[in-house]
């Protein structure tokens, strides 16, 4: 592997360029965060392999989209609508925050944490 130098003032500095990684957010940093802690020979791979942030990438845009498919189900599971809403906001807050953990729990243990 042959490195370039670009003359900086008194200094060389090699020309290195860093890729662009897509953003990760919530379950991509968790994803990240199992792989180091949980599975270090995978994790390891994917750093030398600049394969790591597009994984964890790919987790998030999953996860994101199986909460967007889970949570609309669970709630007409239990009946949550906008008539309970309409009728009694405090219990339909309370029942969606238990549905979104419900539906968040069950999105870590299929997609994050494997």
């Amino acid at each position: 592997m042959e490195l370039n130098y670009t003359r900086n003032g008194d200094y060389f500095l090699p020309d290195i360029k860093i890729g662009v990684h897509r953003s990760i957010s919530h379950y991509g940093m968790l994803h990240k965060a199992y792989l180091e802690q949980f599975r270090p020979a995978l994790y390891n791979e994917l750093v030398l392999s600049e394969k790591l942030y597009e994984r964890c990438a790919e987790v998030e845009e999953a996860a994101r989209n199986r909460l967007n498919v889970i949570i609309p189900q669970i709630a007409k599971q239990y009946g949550v609508d906008e008539k309970l809403k309409a009728e009694n906001q405090m219990l339909w807050v309370g029942r969606m925050n238990m549905i979104r953990h419900m539906a968040e729990e069950s999105v870590k243990m299929e997609l994050v944490y494997c």
